[in-house]
């Protein structure tokens, strides 16, 4: 395992081979460890915000998806990727089950993680993802794919920004919502597109029933890309869950309210 100093928040950035293949993170903190799975139109800096509150009382890890930021791109769809970040996370040798923490894109990963890995994960936080996917959110991925095939990510730079945040909360937050599309541009279109294929297509209606673990679902009332509904069919469908509603929020809650967010989870993360 390969380390580099930052300086956010005395992080490190790592480096972890799997075979032949990376898979970059960021760790800073002391405590129970948790691992953070970010959105697919939002990478792992979406959780800087947060992972500065975090760091207080854990041990933090801000996970690059594969095909994302310092993590090689993988082939074979969302088993793949789950597999891949699985193997990573035992390469960290945990004397304590972390907790996983996946929004949008990085809940579904998370929770087909500790699906395919139940001796994994101690708990699950996932924030705006769910089961499956309506058919106009299946349509939606497709007409997503399609039109980055055609034009480019830029083509889908206002649509993906719309998915993300409300258009009150874009003009109030111009800079930030300059830099989100930057970071949304720099996405790999490989990876774009794998992606949207497998979220249009995926069901874990049938396996949430085998996810033992307490699980928080959060969703923001907001949330245009995965909207309410997609959270209360999730936390019905699992054996040990509570569901929590975040105000005012859309769909990348720990960016756009992290205060409001650490306040929804911190008795759920703290060690028993």
């Amino acid at each position: 395992m390969n380390t580099t100093p930052t300086t956010e928040f005395g992080q490190i950035a790592v480096l972890v081979k799997v075979g032949e293949h990376k898979v970059g993170a960021r760790i800073g903190g002391a405590g129970a460890p948790i691992i953070l799975f970010h959105s697919l139109l939002a990478d792992g800096s979406s959780f800087d915000p947060l992972a500065r509150l975090l760091a207080a009382t854990h041990r933090v890890v801000i996970l690059d998806l594969p095909g994302f930021g310092n993590s090689d791109r993988v082939e074979g769809g969302l088993e793949a990727v789950a597999d891949r970040l699985a193997a990573a996370i035992r390469e960290f040798n945990y004397t304590q089950a972390p907790i996983f923490l996946g929004n949008g894109y990085g809940g579904f990963v998370a929770l087909l993680t500790a699906i395919r890995h139940p001796d994994l994960a101690g708990k699950l936080v996932l924030a705006d993802c769910g089961a499956v996917f309506s058919e106009a959110g299946r349509a939606a991925f497709k007409g997503m794919s399609a039109g980055a095939a055609a034009n480019g990510l830029a083509g889908i730079a206002d649509v993906a920004m719309r998915r993300l945040f409300s258009l009150d909360f874009q003009a109030a937050n111009p800079a930030l919502i300059a830099r989100r599309r930057e970071r949304f541009l720099e996405v790999d279109p490989q990876t774009f597109h794998a992606a949207c294929a497998a979220l249009s297509t995926l069901d874990l209606r049938a396996d949430l029933n085998s996810v033992t673990v307490p699980v928080l679902v959060l969703v923001g009332e907001h949330d245009e890309a995965t909207p309410p509904p997609m959270s209360v069919e999730l936390a019905e469908g699992l054996p040990h869950a509570t569901l929590t509603v975040l105000s005012g929020c859309a769909h990348v809650p720990q960016l756009q309210q992290p205060d409001q967010f650490m306040a929804a989870i911190a008795d759920f993360i703290s060690p028993a």
